[in-house]
């Protein structure tokens, strides 16, 4: 520790001796996401642009509500939730959107209000301590950990910028040397285990750093910034969740790094869409400052447009109503209106083709940025440019080069039926140990859920409204997802470093054919000694009213084992056609890897050759059909054992147990059908047109899953499982009928 403390004591010496000016347009202020030629476009254009002007009204109406409240900056005390951190985290954005509103109205009262903010601050850091909450790897000052102190200087970066012509040369010197410059040593040089590293945390604290050098014309911090700490003392190496060092000794760092390392070439973060989303707003923000005080970086251009990319494959990663996908740590809820999408959408459409599709969700959040990128978005709806983003069927992979896994999401329809097939790597500290799970949604509603993460965010009376105990010994766990586990253990033991070096690898993914869909990956290292392939088919029948989900999972292994399948449902039960034993007191499934948390609710053997449970959600029935014979059994559970604080939710769950197997395939097909209207009383189609489900095939080079309805018309999907090829021809008899297709898989209706 003494030897960090040194080095870090010889690079804030290096600091000071060095101010090298940016061969830029730095002297000319707004610089960051407005320039004065874009104010002025602006103030042409109010009154004519009913988008933005709504927008500038609302931002004015709030903050000269807080303007007329005065200035409050407490000294610092709590969690996330806790007064000291909403209010701090309040001031920094209302100085942001006043600051805006200066440059556009030109009402110094504005700027007032930024400046005697900015000077309390300085008054109060020079003594600040750190954050008397420890539960942080990297304690903030103003903030219980740097990320949101990086959150403030990001912001108030761009309010100091919208000013910077009102203050004297003594004001700046004194804002420099006594805020802005400690600030942005303390979350860098001073915590380097957070900014040093690969992670939606860093790319904060990068871009705050970055952003406060371009306003201050600082060379040396716009570096460390673009490139990370040289030397930062530090022993890297892969650890759990968020305790940093979540970089290789020797791997780059900074906002660069940042850039290129999380994102695969074709927009997707490793981390999920949540953290997507909330890592968007400093990539493109100072995306833009770089644009205008440095454009010869051209970091919007940097890996083939990435960062624009990534706007497009966020979207995308959303349900019919705007949702996110919670692959990983997510909170189910969040959507394309939260404002960083705003900013993200506004700024994609500015910097890049000008997508009219973009335009369609610009309507949608009903506001824009006030700077030029959101004038020009708001221009385009009032002219009337936009259309629908309409989103398809697509694959993303997963890795900085595109080879780590990914994510295949199937659509069928206006978004009536869309499966979410995760077969990624880990995901960083914010990744689950869930290989080959998948969700399933119906016109935005849940059928099959990811739980997400364990957490109510910024509600300090759950665990000061961090992520709880419950994230890791749950929702992280992949019992808690509709994947396999075996033997009642986690994929990789449910160990960071393991699950870190590994990712599934894709098979098949086609959507050509709307009416079969299908994607496939194939997992050989979650568990020693067993490989995992599962194959997803999105398929509509002329017999069946609506579109299902074949759901195919071969295993193969050197032991027996115990195999346990979930499905959680979102609904209530309607029908099963097994018996079952309901215990009259209730106890927990198993004792670890999240099966603590599970209470057994009911217990009963399989049917014979297909299990049928259906249930009701949202209007909508479902039936879930599987392959079984009579050795397998069937447990019905519920979350919320060993939960005595209720931090989780009370969801159930069907699982399929198939005990003392070692190769064995599991065929499911997920079946909507039907409607019930609580208004009128009146139920459709509430039963499945699902007669038997059957592996009628099954060797190294084939499997054959045979699907008969109640009429007696059968229809056949066959996979070849060693051989993905389009061209590749094959040949299988089965029982008696003889199929030749082209191709990785087939369908046939007899």
């Amino acid at each position: 520790m003494a030897l960090i403390k040194t080095k870090i004591t010889a690079l804030l010496l290096m600091v000071t001796t060095l101010s090298i000016p940016l061969t830029t347009q730095a002297g000319e202020h707004p610089n960051l996401i407005m320039t004065k030629s874009g104010v002025e476009k602006i103030r042409k254009n109010l009154g004519k642009v009913p988008l933005f002007d709504a927008t500038l009204k609302s931002v004015q109406k709030q903050v000269d509500a807080e303007i007329a409240l005065g200035i409050d900056t407490p000294i610092p005390k709590d969690f996330s939730g806790g007064y000291t951190h909403q209010r701090h985290k309040q001031n920094f954005i209302i100085a942001q959107k006043a600051g805006a509103l200066y440059q556009i109205l030109q009402d110094d009262k504005y700027a007032t209000y930024i400046k005697d903010m900015l000077f309390q601050y300085e008054a109060m850091y020079q003594g600040l301590p750190a954050h008397p909450q420890e539960r942080s790897y990297a304690r903030g000052k103003l903030f219980w950990q740097c990320l949101n102190d990086s959150n403030w200087l990001v912001y108030m970066s761009q309010a100091y910028d919208a000013i910077y012509d009102t203050l004297s040369e003594a004001e700046h010197k004194q804002l420099q040397d006594n805020l802005f410059r400690p600030f942005a040593d303390y979350i860098s040089i001073g915590n380097p285990q957070f900014y040093n590293r690969i992670h939606n945390h860093s790319t904060w604290g990068n871009a705050a750093v970055g952003m406060i050098a371009l306003v201050m014309d600082d060379a040396e911090l716009l570096k460390r910034a673009l490139y990370g700490i040289e030397d930062d003392g530090l022993d890297y190496g892969l650890k759990d969740n968020d305790g940093g060092f979540i970089k290789v000794k020797g791997q780059k760092a900074g906002f660069l790094a940042n850039l290129e390392d999380p994102f695969s070439p074709e927009g997707y973060f490793t981390e999920g869409p949540y953290y997507q989303r909330y890592a968007m707003y400093p990539f493109l923000i100072f995306g833009i400052g770089m644009e205008n005080v440095k454009p010869d970086m051209k970091v919007f251009q940097h890996k083939d447009n990435v960062l624009l990319k990534g706007v497009d494959a966020l979207l995308n990663l959303s349900d019919a109503d705007g949702e996110f996908f919670p692959l990983n740590d997510g909170q189910k809820g969040m959507s394309y209106y939260t404002p960083s999408l705003v900013t993200a959408v506004d700024i994609a459409y500015h910097y890049g083709n000008q997508d009219p599709k973009l335009l369609g969700i610009v309507e949608k959040q009903g506001a824009v940025l006030l700077n030029e990128a959101g004038l020009e978005a708001a221009i385009g709806v009032r002219d009337g440019k936009g259309k629908p983003f309409v989103k398809k069927s697509v694959n993303y992979s997963d890795g900085h080069d595109g080879k780590q896994g990914g994510v295949g999401i199937l659509r069928y329809g206006n978004e009536d039926l869309t499966l979410v097939f995760k077969y990624a790597a880990h995901g960083l500290s914010h990744g689950h140990y869930d290989k080959l799970s998948y969700s399933l949604y119906a016109n935005g509603d849940e059928v099959l859920q990811d739980y997400g993460l364990s957490r109510f965010v910024n509600i300090g009376q759950k665990g000061g409204g961090n992520y709880l105990k419950e994230n890791k010994t749950w929702a992280k766990q992949t019992v808690a997802h509709n994947t396999l586990t075996i033997n009642e253990k986690s994929h990789f033991n449910g160990d960071y470093e393991t699950g870190s070096k590994y990712h599934s690898d894709l098979y098949v993914f086609d959507s050509s054919n709307h009416d079969v869909q299908v994607v496939s990956a194939t997992e050989a290292n979650a568990y020693p000694g067993t490989k995992m392939h599962r194959t997803m088919a999105m398929i509509k029948l002329e017999a069946f009213e609506k579109p299902f989900v074949l759901d195919i999972m071969k295993v193969n292994s050197e032991t027996k084992n115990q195999y346990d399948f979930p499905f959680y449902y979102m609904g209530q039960m309607i029908e099963a056609n097994f018996e079952y034993d309901s215990p009259k007191s209730l106890n927990p499934l198993g004792t670890s890897d999240g099966y603590q948390h599970l209470y057994l609710e009911g217990k009963g053997q399989a049917a014979a050759n297909s299990t049928q449970f259906s249930w009701l959600g949202d209007g909508r029935f479902y039936t879930l059909t599987t392959a079984t014979d009579s050795n397998d059994e069937i447990l019905l559970t519920r979350l919320g054992a060993n939960d005595p604080n209720f931090n989780l939710r009370r969801d159930a769950a069907i699982m399929l147990r198939r005990d003392n197997s070692k190769d064995t395939v599991f065929a499911s097909v997920i079946e909507p059908h039907g409607s019930y209207d609580p208004v009128s009383e009146f139920s459709a189609n509430s039963n499945s047109s699902i007669s038997e489900l059957k592996v009628v095939h099954d060797d190294e080079k084939y499997t054959a899953v045979s699907i008969k309805d109640l009429k007696g018309n059968e229809s056949v999907f066959i996979l070849a499982n060693t051989n993905a090829s389009t061209s590749k021809k094959h040949k299988l008899k089965v029982n008696g009928k003889v199929y030749k297709w082209t191709g990785a898989y087939h369908l046939a209706v007899n």
